[in-house]
């Protein structure tokens, strides 16, 4: 018994693998085609840019050094016109000066660095939120070639259910053809009718691979045309949207948005921590005539030190014009989220509106179906009891077939605007 189970268990796993790989899932796509495009790469690079920027921002508290060189000559000096007893005379300083001397400087006390490290990590969490809603967009565009291949795929399955019943009407129609009971012409109506029905169906085909090689080429993946296409089952999703449609903020904007205010926050900080005091330390030491001594011609090396303290006390109202500027740059930003908020929400009652509607189409579709396959039905059999002809006949099984791709396509339409409207809302699809 354990070696029988064992043996089905082998057959029947590889089966449910391989048709678990042939159906697409279109979340998986979703996040497919986020990583393949070429934009992704540049999450990687804003943390390369933005850490650099940092490090630079991190050397700012270590000595800087500074290497300084000078010749010149003056067409004056300063003289002393005194002469000393016994004729002696105060020298003056020569015509020609040089001088090369080391700065360092060292900063005490910088009031800036933190707002500024603080301004940096918003700007990058900006960046990001900036770059995945441009990322996002591209979920809107798998949708579409989603669906357009799951309509041509499902219209095809309704016009391949009649092509084997044709085919055996034509076959009935030349046997009776030869018989004498039929008109030729009857195996011609049939034959061209299965031909336009062949026609239509390379062309939905033909729609399929091309929809499913854009995704592919979208999501650089390896897409079988053999695929199996299925509407993703939201309908629960759907239901708890409209209860909470006010409060759903998950696309990536609304991140965006707040990421905007937290760097115009940071900014107003970096802003005013310029005028606070700026203490450092300085040290210079140089060779040249004179040193220190500006009386003196000859060569000297000389050093100094000391303390530095740089304050602005006085703006002239730059500073609160600064702020009065991002405090309304703020009401921009919270007035384009509240733009982008009811564009969304009106969008999504217009396409809530659609669903409703074809819910109530797909309704009626099954009905124009049941009493078309009836009509259809009680054709059948007066063709076969020689009432009517050919003709009537594939009208009555084309009024069918109609009415099933039309309800194949609602299917597809509606399963489209449900998905459209989690993915405007930022719900992901499963």
């Amino acid at each position: 018994m354990n070696l029988r189970t064992l043996v089905i268990t082998l057959a029947i796993v590889p089966a449910i693998a391989h048709a678990q790989s042939d159906t697409l899932s279109l979340s998986a796509l979703h996040r497919a085609a986020e990583q393949q495009d070429p934009r992704a790469r540049e999450l990687a690079l804003l943390s390369a840019q933005s850490r650099l920027r940092r490090l630079n921002l991190d050397t700012e508290h270590r000595p800087s050094f500074a290497i300084e060189s000078q010749a010149q000559y003056q067409s004056d000096v300063a003289r002393v016109p005194v002469t000393l007893p016994g004729g002696a005379t105060i020298p003056s300083p020569a015509h020609d000066t040089y001088d090369a001397h080391l700065n360092v400087q060292q900063r005490l006390f910088d009031a800036t660095r933190a707002p500024r490290r603080a301004l940096e990590d918003a700007q990058l969490g900006e960046s990001r939120s900036r770059l995945r809603t441009a990322l996002y967009n591209s979920r809107q565009t798998v949708n579409d070639l989603y669906f357009s291949a799951l309509r041509s795929q499902t219209q095809a399955e309704e016009i391949e259910t009649t092509i084997t019943d044709l085919d055996a009407q034509v076959r009935s129609a030349a046997t009776r053809a030869r018989e004498g009971t039929a008109l030729p012409s009857e195996e011609r109506i049939f034959q061209a009718e299965l031909l336009k029905r062949r026609q239509l169906l390379a062309e939905l085909r033909t729609s399929r691979r091309a929809a499913l090689s854009v995704l592919a080429d979208l999501t650089n993946s390896r897409i079988d045309s053999a695929a199996i296409l299925s509407a993703p089952d939201v309908g629960d999703a759907i239901t708890a949207t409209r209860a909470r449609l006010a409060d759903l903020k998950k696309r990536p904007e609304f991140e965006q948005f707040a990421a905007t205010r937290n760097t115009l926050e940071k900014q107003e900080a970096a802003r005013t921590a310029q005028d606070k005091p700026r203490i450092s330390a300085f040290g210079r030491a140089g060779y040249g005539r004179p040193g220190l001594n500006p009386l003196s011609d000859k060569f000297d090396d000389y050093w100094l030190v000391g303390v530095q303290l740089q304050w602005s006390p006085f703006t002239w109202g730059n500073t609160d014009r600064d702020r009065e500027s991002l405090a309304i740059q703020r009401q921009i930003v919270n007035a384009e989220e509240q733009a982008f908020a009811d564009n969304l929400r009106r969008g999504v009652i217009q396409d809530l509106a659609s669903i409703d509607r074809l819910g109530e189409t797909l309704a009626m579709d099954d009905e124009i179906i049941g009493l078309r396959e009836r009509i259809a039905a009680e054709t059948r059999i007066r063709y076969a009891e020689g009432v009517v002809l050919a003709p009537e006949y594939v009208d009555r099984e084309t009024d069918v077939l109609s009415a099933r791709i039309a309800r194949a396509g609602h299917r597809a339409e509606l399963a489209q605007s449900r998905a459209r409207v989690l993915t405007t809302l930022g719900i992901e699809v499963r």
